[in-house]
């Protein structure tokens, strides 16, 4: 099962594709859209838009995973990211691609094991579940990875035995 895991950002969003085959992880690719470059949030979200479908296109994957969320100070933060989300969504939608959510809690305990862990910890588990040590990952995409593998190690065994890779 191929999985794309997306931690959205109006100003940066992540992304990470990954191969499950049984319980083998593999990166596939993973990058950020550096969505900053771009003048105006509406400008922002197509770029978002426009890339992820890019990805979606070029890597085809079977599953669509988004990090939920977080309750912000800031409720004007919390609104920009929902319109990220917004645009992540209409990428996935567009394709036909089924969609999952996770918190970035439910993120952190199925990479680290515990959900209090800091994104250094993530970080350093998505290389090593994914066998990149040496590499360096964006902050962005080692969330969007970590979503992806969350999926992985949510996702029923029947539905990863019957999904072609």
């Amino acid at each position: 099962m191929r999985i794309l895991g997306v931690d959205p950002g109006s100003r940066y969003t992540g992304y990470g594709i990954i191969d499950m085959t049984q319980n083998r992880l593999r990166h596939v690719h993973s990058g950020r859209i550096e969505a900053i470059k771009v003048e105006g949030l509406p400008q922002r979200l197509l770029m978002i838009y426009r890339e992820l479908s890019r990805v979606i296109e070029e890597h085809q994957p079977q599953a669509f995973a988004l990090e939920k969320i977080f309750h912000s100070v800031n409720p004007q933060s919390s609104l920009i990211l929902g319109h990220a989300r917004g645009a992540a969504m209409l990428a996935c939608a567009e394709a036909g691609l089924e969609f999952f959510d996770y918190s970035p809690t439910e993120v952190k305990n199925a990479v680290v094991g515990q959900g209090r862990a800091s994104k250094a910890q993530v970080a350093g588990m998505v290389t090593i579940l994914l066998g990149l040590q040496g590499s360096t990952l964006a902050e962005d995409e080692a969330d969007a990875l970590a979503v992806a593998i969350c999926h992985a190690h949510t996702v029923p065994p029947q539905q990863i035995a019957g999904a072609k890779s």
